[in-house]
């Protein structure tokens, strides 16, 4: 295989991980909410809350700062460097795209990440995480 479809694959890679990264932070506080509600301790776990938060203040402090994601910055070199347009290519490219970027003004999105991390801050306050609990279930054995 050539070089070029190493970049390719590589941009199509980057992709997938900037769409699950995505799906995290969307996802994040339905999972928060429901798993309190239906006792699934993990969800207050503080590593998965901390790199829920952490997720979202990177993108809301790109925001207000004016840059590109790196994520982005990066499948975008990769796939001029595999010699294709920006955006042009293949199916997954082509629906994971539209998921992930739309036109609307950059204010629009600065406004939309500060409220959904006004409500990320809110699931934190109503849900705190619990330092202590790793995820896992405890299990105790009694004799």
């Amino acid at each position: 295989m050539d070089r070029l479809f190493w970049y390719r694959f590589s941009a199509d890679a980057v992709l997938l991980l900037h769409v699950a990264i995505v799906c995290f932070v969307i996802l994040g506080p339905v999972l928060i909410v429901a798993g309190n509600m239906r006792g699934w301790r993990w969800v207050n776990a503080l590593s998965f809350r901390a790199t829920h938060a952490a997720a979202i203040l990177v993108v809301i402090a790109e925001s207000w700062v004016g840059i590109a994601c790196p994520l982005t910055i990066l499948e975008m070199r990769l796939r001029e460097r595999a010699g294709f347009a920006v955006y042009d290519g293949s199916f997954i490219e082509y629906w994971l795209q539209r998921f992930l970027y739309y036109d609307f003004p950059a204010w629009a999105f600065t406004v939309s990440y500060s409220l959904f991390g006004l409500l990320v801050l809110a699931v934190w306050w109503r849900f705190p995480p619990d330092p202590w609990q790793t995820g896992k279930k405890i299990r105790h054995h009694w004799r």
